[in-house]
């Protein structure tokens, strides 16, 4: 197969990510998953749904308009339309879900009500707490078509109003002010009645919308109609030689506000003339997205919808679990670190404990400096504060700041400001890469040499996110490890300098290679007659030589699973090109965020854990490590973990080439939610036996396909 011919055998991974985002409204619509975290997973639908139209559209959109060549040119009209298809597609579904939750949530007696459903009880209270809370924050706009038409922001929330004022018809704005009011408000049960009611801001409003008027207008109607613009997110970055990094982003961040739409999603009862108007105004071009659909948008919002009913409507919790490593030597965290290395998966161990290593590591006499890479943080960062408290006990502290990390960006420039103002020395990484590396190293002075301690993970220093993300971090004193990562942080302050690193696979320098040279190694060993495998988990997999390598393996004999949470554009089973690859996604409570790769090597397996995805972007175009993990017993937990996320039954779908998400069957005489499993494992050091007998499966299949093989050759 060459690579001219590998589209036939790849899905286009916009397409693919759209899949993705099914799975999440597949939760949603699953009637067995508690009636508020149906809710929530509609809030993530939606949510995801935003971003994607921000950033992979917006991408499609720009390479339809400005391609070179018409063959070019009309790929990607098609593929706009393919997107734009399956959207309203999913957006259809949205609204039958949203529905089905309510009623759902009714059966639980907890109602969300409009404005034509109050009783007079409520309309008075609701009348009430719109005058006192809600039109103080109200600044409409009366539309005027010889006046400019007022900004509209990205992914914010909209109400067209259609007035009729003495025999005219009359348009206006309201936007609803949801950065300083709540979303959904409680307001009084009907008398009589027992449950919990709530009414989302946007009804407020269309209950006293003629008094937002403030009696300007002799209104004799009105009617409101929700819209909301999703806009390109690429930031424009200028090339002003004095202009500082914070200044550049700040002012792209400003366009972005204002930047192309690239989808508009408005009221489907919106009347034609108001739609008309609208469009027009907006200056809405062929290839954008008009999408109808519901009464209510930026259904993001609920994702925080208050914790309210009985506890079963919500996930059982999963209390964090204490870490062996940890518990084995008395003393601090570094006297841990030092004796073996630790495996940290989140959120079963608290994320708590790397703000523990960085508060030990400020006020450890010996530790001269500490350097870390910040992509995402918190809003109330505790690993900002720690880092600020290191420098105030006179340690040399180092922040590398991601500035463009994409939707984090304004939250990053306070917090470079604030590590500045702080004393800490604040690096912006390096021009044209972005840095994603999960880095942090601690210089430590002992018997009158330094030595390192590392942290190498595959996901963010966020406490928030850490909560939520299923993702793995490695803290070793391994001293080899430790001068590799020495040397990306000097990369990135100095990045004309060149390293050789002899433990980690380095984005952009040798990741790729690194995995290319494994990939290559488990087809030989295949030609060989000898076992091969791979196993790797990740957020995406679109790499086109990546992909390309992975068919040439599963020609070549080599067994390949992949655990992909969203694009995947690699098509498994197919006979004569990727019989040998079965590939799985999981959805369930948490987001499955770590990437993992084993290759069997022999019999001896390499096992790494990354922060890099399988995306060209990830090994090309960004600062990214991969680390090996060294230690057996850390490198049999990760295994025992993905031998139960693979026998996963109950949260798995199967990943084929028609994207149908069809639920997995996986049969091993037990039900496992691979989630939930884990939890159970971590605190037992125990295996499920059904999770065992499908091991002995997987390796008698292996071996059985070696010889297979041997026999052919």
């Amino acid at each position: 197969m060459t690579k001219t011919n590998l589209s036939r055998y790849s899905i286009p991974k916009e397409l693919s990510w759209l899949s993705f985002n099914a799975r999440v409204l597949q939760e949603a619509a699953n009637q067995k998953v508690p009636a508020i975290q149906r809710l929530r997973y509609l809030g993530i639908f939606s949510n995801n749904l935003d971003e994607f139209f921000r950033v992979r559209v917006a991408d499609v959109s720009r390479l339809a308009a400005f391609s070179s060549t018409t063959e070019t040119k009309e790929h990607y009209k098609k593929l706009l339309g393919e997107i734009q298809k399956n959207a309203r597609r999913l957006q259809k579904e949205f609204d039958r879900t949203y529905l089905d939750v309510l009623g759902a949530l009714r059966k639980k007696k907890i109602y969300l009500v409009n404005e034509l459903q109050l009783s007079q009880e409520q309309h008075v209270y609701v009348t009430e707490l719109f005058h006192r809370k809600v039109l103080p924050e109200l600044d409409p706009t009366i539309l005027e078509s010889s006046q400019p038409f007022p900004d509209v922001m990205d992914g914010s929330n909209y109400l067209a109003v259609k007035l009729q004022s003495a025999g005219q018809t009359r348009y206006g704005l309201i936007a609803l002010p949801t950065n300083r009011l709540p979303r959904f408000f409680q307001i009084p049960q009907r008398k009589g009645r027992r449950g919990k009611v709530f009414i989302v801001l946007e009804n407020i409003i269309r209950h006293c919308l003629p008094d937002v008027f403030r009696g300007v207008f002799d209104i004799t109607s009105a009617d409101a109609y929700t819209f909301k613009i999703t806009r390109d997110a690429e930031l424009e970055m200028g090339e002003g030689i004095n202009q500082s990094l914070i200044d550049k982003v700040a002012q792209s961040l400003k366009k972005r506000r204002n930047a192309d739409p690239e989808r508009f999603v408005y009221d489907k009862q919106m009347p034609n003339d108001l739609l008309e108007y609208l469009t027009k105004r907006l200056k809405l071009g062929k290839y954008d997205s008009l999408m109808p659909g519901g009464r209510y948008h930026n259904a993001k919002d609920f994702m925080g919808f208050p914790a309210v009913g009985p506890a079963y409507m919500e996930f059982k919790p999963l209390p964090p679990l204490p870490v062996p490593e940890l518990q084995q030597v008395q003393g601090n965290i570094l006297d841990s670190i030092r004796q073996q290395d630790v495996l940290l998966y989140y959120p079963y161990n608290s994320f708590d404990i790397i703000i523990e290593l960085l508060k030990t590591a400020a006020i450890d006499p010996a530790v001269r400096s500490i350097h870390i890479s910040l992509y995402r943080v918190a809003k109330q960062s505790r690993v900002v504060d720690a880092l600020l408290s290191a420098k105030r006990n006179h340690k040399e502290v180092t922040a590398v700041v991601e500035l463009q990390a994409r939707f984090d960006e304004e939250a990053n420039i306070d917090w470079a400001r604030r590590l500045t103002e702080g004393g800490v020395n604040v690096i912006f990484g390096v021009p044209g890469l972005k840095v994603h590396s999960k880095l942090i190293l601690i210089s430590r002075q002992e018997n009158n040499v330094l030595k390192y301690y590392t942290h190498i993970g595959t996901g963010n220093f966020n406490e928030k996110t850490s909560a939520i993300y299923t993702d793995f971090s490695l803290l070793t004193y391994d001293q080899e490890i430790g001068k590799d990562a020495a040397n990306v942080l000097d990369f990135i302050s100095y990045n004309y300098r060149r390293h050789n690193y002899t433990q980690l696979l380095v984005s952009p320098h040798t990741n790729r290679e690194g995995l290319v040279m494994r990939i290559k190694r488990e087809i030989s060993n295949a030609e060989e007659s000898a076992p091969a495998a791979i196993t790797l988990k990740c957020n995406n997999l679109v790499d086109g030589q990546i992909v390309q390598l992975l068919y040439k393996a599963s020609n070549a004999g080599v067994r390949i699973r992949i655990i992909c949470r969203g694009m995947c554009s690699l098509i498994p089973g197919i006979q004569g090109l990727s019989e040998n690859i079965q590939a799985i996604s999981i959805v369930d409570r948490f987001l499955e965020h770590p990437r993992v790769f084993v290759f069997h090597n022999g019999g001896d397996p390499e096992y790494f854990i990354s922060s890099a995805d399988l995306m060209t972007r990830n090994l090309d175009y960004r600062v990214e490590v991969t680390a090996p993990v060294k230690d057996p017993q850390l490198k049999k937990r990760i295994q025992d973990i993905l031998d139960i996320q693979w026998c996963d039954n109950v949260k798995s779908r199967d990943l084929d080439r028609e994207q149908s998400n069809k639920m997995r069957k996986y049969k091993i005489n037990a039900k496992i939610r691979s989630q939930e499993v884990i939890h159970q494992y971590l605190i037992s050091n125990r295996v499920p036996a059904s999770v065992q007998r499908a091991r002995g499966r997987w390796n008698k299949q292996l071996v059985a396909l070696t010889k297979k093989r041997s026999k052919k050759s």
